[in-house]
């Protein structure tokens, strides 16, 4: 029976709430997408139940309705009508349902979306680094070669840009000029600026200071850092936008740049940098009395920390508290245990997401980067994958606050520092069996959680798929019976001509004994 588009239309638009529940409305080739402002206004069971209505979901703060190839679109074109809404593309309804989520999931997904195109880079960049670091550990003579140095440059070329890299892509996601976004990112890590890899070790008096309108501003660097370059190109983005609009367009090429950039640098360094300095602080002490805490409970509590203080890019500073557990009358650092638990629980996460996943993209991605976290190298497996997808970084946070109570249960204690997961039995040869064991129990309880609770499809993208093959399959069929219904046709139509010639040589024949004529005789 043939849908009644209008009245199909009009009936979803009755169970949505009104004209002012509604934001935007799309249609792909099978559902109908639109974008609500309170889904509890929405009644799902009359919608469920319309005539031509195959399902309903909500998905990525999306209404989508599914009905089916062919017929979608002219039931949106009815839709249209009813609601008075105007068309907008799939890319906009996206973006409208992205403005829709809690300001959590905006931050989670613009950081997914700043990480994802530079994740081969450092992917890259983190394997190669586990490999040298291992080697430079392993083999003593070769840590000092040639081969080590130009290896080790190539390595860290990509964290040492890092910043660079990340207002690059965040410029693109904010809708900004990417090359205004590298300058700030540059500026971020300019040569003049105190390498941030080794203020932790200097005195705070022996930090330089600028000292601008009675503000100070100190000259240290970003490398390693993410949340500040984020939130610096954030900025920059919106004095870009509001400049574009205010400046007249004569002196608009120069005047913007000029002040986009000029602008956003000093809040970066004067303001940005300074608060997020004091948080760091704050972090350090935090951390240096947690692992303190006796029975394990501090080391625990720091296992599941850990990964989100590689978010905010304030893990380089734990060096400090290192080197001071190595200056210690015992000479141990039992630091690097809970570091590793974290580290190879993060990367089980992320190999547990890449043996699961059935999109290839996804695959391509959770893999290398589980093996870049098994060296060591966290940075590709958190921001590419377990952070975009949350349960898996959740997962991987319990996996690590178990293998680093059995750490500090363990009592191990490294000898240098530097190297974490796989590298690290280098640095624990005294402890190398209850080693292995914090990074089997870390990996087994990550990856066995994230298998069974992170699920690529969801049962309503099931039924989605589901629907989209019945109605390829209900298609297949109607073109069937056309073709079918076609092939009646020719044979009618083959018999029509073979009858109709048959009797056109009859009426030919008879035309030609009455035109010859009678009495003649062949005899002369």
């Amino acid at each position: 029976m043939a849908v009644d588009y209008a009245k199909c239309a009009k009936e979803i638009y009755d169970n949505l709430g009104g004209r002012d529940n509604l934001v935007s409305a799309a249609h792909c080739a099978t559902r109908l997408r639109l974008v609500t402002v309170d889904n509890s206004k929405i009644d799902m069971k009359r919608l469920e139940n319309i005539d031509g209505v195959k399902g309903v979901f909500s998905n990525n703060g999306q209404l989508q309705l599914i009905i089916g190839t062919g017929t979608v679109n002219k039931v949106y074109d009815e839709f249209l009508k009813v609601s008075g809404m105007t068309a907008a593309t799939k890319e906009e309804v996206k973006a409208a349902a992205a403005a829709q989520q809690p300001l959590i999931k905006r931050m989670i997904k613009a950081l997914g979306d700043v990480f994802v195109p530079i994740l081969p880079a450092i992917v890259a960049s983190g394997l190669m680094m586990g490999l040298v670091e291992a080697l430079g550990k392993a083999i003593p003579s070769f840590a000092g070669s040639d081969w080590y140095g130009i290896l080790d440059l190539m390595a860290n070329t990509a964290f040492t840009f890092l910043p660079v890299l990340i207002a690059v892509s965040a410029t693109r996601v904010f809708g900004g000029n990417i090359f205004l976004g590298a300058v700030i990112g540059m500026i971020m890590i300019h040569p003049n600026l105190i390498n941030a890899w080794s203020v932790g070790s200097m005195d705070a008096a022996d930090i330089p200071v600028w000292h601008l309108l009675g503000f100070p501003i100190r000259q240290v660097g970003y490398q390693g850092h993410v949340i500040p370059v984020v939130i610096a190109v954030w900025l920059m983005c919106r004095i870009e936008k509001w400049l574009h609009q205010h400046v007249p367009e004569m002196i608009d090429l120069f005047v913007t740049p000029l002040c986009t950039v000029l602008a956003t640098a000093f809040l970066t360094l004067g303001l940005i940098g300074p608060v997020f300095s004091i948080a760091e602080n704050y972090v350090l002490d935090f951390a240096a009395w947690i692992i303190t805490v006796g029975h394990g409970i501090g080391a625990m509590v720091m296992g599941a920390l850990y990964p989100l203080t590689v978010v905010c890019g304030i893990h380089h500073m734990y060096n400090v508290i290192e080197a001071g557990m190595l200056s210690a009358a015992d000479g141990l650092n039992i630091w690097m245990p809970v570091a590793s638990a974290a580290n190879f629980a993060q990367g089980a996460a992320c190999l547990a997401v890449g043996l699961k996943a059935k999109n290839l993209k996804t695959k391509s991605v959770a893999v290398p980067s589980s093996l870049s976290a098994a060296l060591g190298i966290t940075e590709p497996a958190i921001f590419g994958v377990n952070l975009r997808f949350v349960k898996p970084l959740a997962c991987g946070m319990a996996g690590g606050a178990v293998g680093a109570l059995l750490g500090a249960i363990f009592q191990i204690g490294a000898t240098s520092y530097g190297v974490t997961g796989l590298p690290g039995f280098l640095i624990t040869l005294d402890y190398t069996v209850q080693y292995a064991v914090i990074l089997v129990v870390s990996f087994v309880i990550s990856f066995a959680l994230t298998w069974f609770a992170w699920q690529e499809e969801t049962e309503e993208a099931q039924i989605e798929a589901a629907a989209e093959n019945a109605g390829a399959s209900a298609e297949n069929i109607k073109s069937s019976a056309e073709n079918a219904e076609s092939a009646m046709d020719n044979r009618n139509a083959a018999a029509k001509n073979v009858k109709t010639s048959t009797a056109n040589n009859q009426l030919n024949k008879q035309n030609a004994e009455v035109m010859q004529p009678s009495g003649v005789s062949g005899v002369t």
